[in-house]
């Protein structure tokens, strides 16, 4: 039997809030008293967020703060979510007032920030991604969507219950398609009015209900480009915590080359050299356009195309 030909790199790995130290340790998320527990314990770590912020610690720069620190800010400590163990020590995420926490001299920062400056470690963007999803889950999700009842936290976290129907609620993550449309030594990219100026990043949207990612590749792109897709290869994934999204990395296969772009969508919508989007990568472009920065997805997918191969080969589907 022939080997598996697996890639040489795990390109999630590379992608902002692509990594973290922590296991999830889902087999103890239904014993309550161990969580308790465990969440008592003054050597446990807490992720403290407010919105799309979360307080920091400078010595070194960690969003692992103490029970101590914890305890000041919780707006409400019975709401704890676990996320896990990390080399013996617990490890949980709690929502709190961001206000009063910077009243008391803590540093609040925003979690995009953290990660798109690289003041973050990257083994922890994993943590505060996983953090910030399931807190804002909770704080959208205190009454049940059946009969309107409030819902209690259940499984450390990651279910609530409703208290008057029994209904039970899991959280939820909506994928995102994110797609480099190639044809040879070319591929399409496109801007945004919101992106920073110069920037051209792939093309990108929700995947829907009862729509598997290669379509949903095949749509989006057809949407906001025009463009007819055949082929498409699964490349790399990165959580994106905005609030709970996976964007689902792809290299597509263009069939039709004429570009008619959604204005709705974008502000411009061409075909690139690979010569190009190199320079755009490596900052040197003649014109100061730019890709996207490296937290992104975006970015390598760019990368593993523009610097390798990799487009001639996309498997038949």
């Amino acid at each position: 039997m022939a080997p598996i030909d697996f890639p040489p790199i795990d390109l999630s790995r590379l992608t902002g809030y692509g990594r973290t130290r922590t296991e999830r340790a889902a087999e103890h998320r239904k014993d309550d008293a161990y969580l308790a527990e465990l969440a008592a314990r003054p050597d446990t770590g807490f992720v403290l967020v407010a919105d799309d912020r979360v307080v920091v610690g400078d010595t070194p720069l960690t969003i692992v703060r103490s029970a101590a620190t914890a305890s000041r800010f919780a707006i409400d400590p019975a709401e704890a979510v676990f996320l896990g163990i990390e080399e013996g020590h617990g490890r949980f995420a709690l929502a709190i007032d961001g206000a009063a926490a910077e009243a008391a001299g803590e540093t609040v920062a925003d979690i995009r920030g953290l990660a798109s400056e690289g003041r973050l470690a990257p083994d922890e963007q994993g943590l505060v991604a996983q953090a910030r999803s399931l807190v804002h889950w909770h704080r959208h999700h205190g009454f049940c969507s059946v009969c309107g009842g409030r819902t209690r936290i259940a499984e450390g976290g990651y279910r609530r219950d409703c208290t008057s129907c029994d209904a039970v609620h899991f959280p939820r993550t909506d994928p995102v398609a994110i797609m480099l449309v190639v044809d040879g030594e070319r591929c399409v990219l496109g801007r945004q009015a919101r992106f920073a100026p110069g920037m051209y990043s792939c093309l990108a949207g929700f995947i829907e209900p009862g729509e598997t990612i290669e379509d949903a590749v095949r749509r989006e792109v057809r949407e906001e480009s025009h463009i007819r897709v055949g082929r498409v290869r699964y490349m790399a994934s990165q959580p994106w915590p905005f609030p709970a999204s996976l964007m689902i990395g792809c290299l597509a296969e263009a069939l039709t080359e004429e570009i008619r772009r959604d204005d709705a969508e974008l502000e411009d919508c061409r075909w690139f050299p690979r010569e190009e989007v190199r320079q755009m990568l490596e900052g040197t472009h003649p014109d100061g356009l730019k890709a996207p920065a490296g937290f992104a997805i975006a970015h390598h997918l760019l990368r593993a195309w523009a610097f390798s191969d990799v487009a001639s080969d996309v498997p038949a589907g």
